[in-house]
């Protein structure tokens, strides 16, 4: 394959004009659609653009190289615009580009492109090469151009011989998360930076075809140092011991000669494997902004928790079908137990739903404090999503003068407090379990030696464990607990007020700030305990349109309607605002109106987890605007659960569902507008 099987006189635009990096990277799309292999193009330009916001693509020297691999993509592809006035392009050298070349890569197995990807950013390392295209007058001579220089370039890899050892000898990883362009544009730097210096190098590339030119163990040996130049993940234990200089691959373009010189000195800080276990990261993070590292590390949790939402909330959703499609739609708090096949689907589904949490906090431990970290997050979450009840009914009156406290506080009661503390509770869980490692990490480091082997195996779970098992239970579930007893006392004053929508309004607003965390369980325990005091009622003489039962039944049918909305409103977010999602959250959407359709507010959570600030408003606003309407328009509900499933027992379904679409669009809007646009 050539560069020409990719690049057409189509897709080419000579003499172009771009007003800034945003109409030149528009316009380079416009021609790439031309070759027929964009099936998304809306996909694809997200991620063009959330690629930018990782880190700009223009290299210097007027280049820049914009790319995305994406499901948007059918087959390989470039376009190229030369543009002779330039366009900001926030490039490293602060360069105007004057020429640019716009990769649109298939996620596919398929690598086959990617070797005619890497010879074209080879070849325009070559100022002559990039001169020259940037002066063609049309599309076939800069077409031309490139096959005069890629016959060439072709000629001397085939005649190519391995160049004698000289007396500096230095080895180099390069890799980029995308691996199409800035991997081997690193490589060729370095390259050329160590044949000016006189030094031998070899170069591993870590592209998106997986790694080349590997290094052996007989080559790292011998280097005098290393370079690291990757924002992707690099085995790095084979280091131990070496001078290794870490730094991000757009450095290894920019800054190659610095690197070679201070690779040949050997003056970098030697590499120490922190814990034989883990796969190290190469990125240094300590240099990035204190957001950015917790972005990093809750989104480590986040991607971790997300099968197990999308699995268990299915697998529920389908027992509540099941269930319907069976007749048992009237069952009460049966519904979706009611055969031996939902029964099982619900099991299983509520079993992947209740690691949601633990897996949570446990991954965001990980991501703090590496493999260490990850026993003792899951410790936490797990207290966070099970609460203190199970230890609540201890007579504590054995522990004297502190006796008091555990009742009164930590239990909210003997036997009666609610401490789960739910996803947010779980955020809370991992960050404190990573630091708490990291604390004893740094503790621990002067012990013996002899020691070292106790450290991660025993030190770190048995203390760890114990201090997060503390702060949980005595201090961060008792004061969720407090939160929902007065969450209870106020809804129980609401509703003796009669100011039904009032109380439709809190209760949907409830559901969505925690999805299914304390604050939800206090919402939807509330309605329930309003569906029994209906039936207490009905079963005292009451008739169903008594204004008491109707009331009962109304706060209900708030419940659920607000319940429905954050992952409806989410994944209507995905597809009209689909550049405020990274690719790996619009592929949600679906699962999210399936979750929806079930009730199951906790599709929203990887989404709240990710980006609370703005998602949980937007969610919580929605949602209060569904349960608002619903009592206004007098909405009822019987069931406890089931979402659309169990519609046929909702009183005024049209205006219900009204309800719970102008919530839910609402909560798009919000979204839409709220949200940055995704940085990956």
């Amino acid at each position: 394959m050539k560069v020409r099987d990719l690049l057409s006189a189509e897709s080419i635009m000579i003499g172009a004009s771009a007003t800034d990096k945003k109409a030149a990277i528009e316009q380079a799309v416009s021609l790439m659609t031309k070759r027929g292999n964009i099936t998304n193009v809306e996909q694809y330009t997200a991620g063009v653009f959330a690629r930018e916001e990782e880190g700009t693509t223009g290299i210097g020297e007027g280049i820049a190289i914009p790319h995305c691999k994406c499901d948007g993509v059918s087959a390989p592809g470039l376009a190229a615009m030369t543009i002779p006035a330039g366009v900001d392009f926030d490039a490293l050298d602060g360069a105007s580009v004057n020429l640019l070349f716009l990769i649109a890569a298939p996620d596919t197995k398929d690598n086959v492109h990617l070797d005619v990807l890497s010879r074209l950013s080879v070849l325009l390392m070559n100022p002559d090469f990039s001169d020259a295209l940037k002066g063609a007058k049309t599309a076939e001579e800069f077409l031309s151009i490139i096959d005069r220089a890629e016959e060439k370039k072709v000629t001397e890899e085939k005649e190519e011989v391995k160049a004698p050892v000289a007396d500096k000898f230095i080895v180099a990883v390069t890799g980029c998360p995308t691996g199409i362009a800035h991997t081997y544009m690193a490589a060729e730097a370095l390259e050329k930076a160590a044949a000016a210096a006189g030094v031998t190098i070899k170069v591993e590339t870590r592209g998106s075809g997986g790694a080349k030119n590997v290094l052996t163990a007989e080559d790292i040996a011998k280097a005098s140092g290393i370079i690291v130049a990757s924002d992707t993940k690099v085995p790095m234990e084979r280091f131990a011991g070496k001078p290794v200089k870490e730094c991000h691959v757009a450095d290894g373009i920019s800054k190659a000669d610095e690197l070679v010189k201070e690779a040949v000195a050997g003056t970098a800080k030697a590499y120490v494997v922190k814990e034989s276990t883990k796969e190290e990261s190469v990125k240094d993070t300590a240099g990035d902004s204190v957001g950015h590292q917790i972005y990093t590390h809750l989104m480590s949790g986040v991607s971790h928790m997300l099968p197990f939402v999308i699995g268990g909330g299915i697998l529920i959703a389908l027992a509540f079908l099941l269930d319907t499609l069976m007749g048992y739609g009237d069952v009460g708090g049966s519904f979706g137990s009611a055969t031996p096949i939902s029964a099982f689907l619900k099991y299983i589904g509520g079993l992947a739903m209740g690691l949601m949490v633990p897996v949570l906090a446990g991954y965001i431990a990980y991501s703090i404090a590496d493999r260490p970290g990850l026993a003792v997050g899951f410790l936490g979450g797990l207290l966070a999503s099970n609460g203190n009840a199970a230890i609540a009914d201890y007579d504590w009156s054995n522990v004297g003068g502190f006796a008091k406290f555990v009742q009164d506080f930590a239990f909210v009661g003997e036997g009666s407090g609610n401490t789960v503390s739910g996803f947010l509770g779980g955020i809370a869980a991992g960050f404190l379990a990573g630091f708490v490692v990291l604390w004893l990490k740094k503790i621990t480091e002067n012990m013996p030696k002899s020691l070292d082997g106790i450290r991660p195996i025993l030190i770190y779970p048995v203390c760890g464990t114990f201090i997060v098992g503390v702060v949980m239970c005595f201090i961060l579930n008792p004061l969720i607990g407090l939160v929902n007893t007065g969450l209870s006392i106020m809804l129980t004053a609401v509703a003796a007020s009669g100011m039904i929508w009032l109380l439709g309004l809190i209760l949907g607003a409830m559901m969505a700030i925690d999805m299914g965390g304390p604050i939800n369980k206090a919402a939807y325990v509330f309605g329930t305990g309003m569906l029994a005091t209906a039936a207490d009622l009905t079963a005292a003489g009451a008739s169903a349109t008594d204004p008491q039962v109707q009331a009962c039944y109304i706060a209900m049918a708030a419940i659920m309607a607000g319940g429905m909305v954050p992952p409806l409103g989410i994944a209507l977010a995905c597809i009209f605002f689909p550049k405020k999602f990274t690719a790996a959250e619009r592929e949600t959407k679906i699962s999210n109106i399936v979750m929806a359709c079930g009730f199951i507010t906790e599709g929203a959570i990887p989404f709240a987890a990710a980006d609370p600030g703005r998602v949980i408003p937007s969610t919580m606003v929605g949602a209060g605007v569904a349960g608002l309407l619903s009592a206004l328009f007098g909405c009822t509900l019987m069931a406890p659960h089931g979402g659309v499933f169990v519609f046929a027992t909702v009183g005024k379904p049209f205006m219900y569902i009204v309800a719970w679409l102008v919530g839910s669009i609402v909560t798009m809007f919000m979204l839409g507008l709220l949200k940055k646009d995704a940085e990956a």
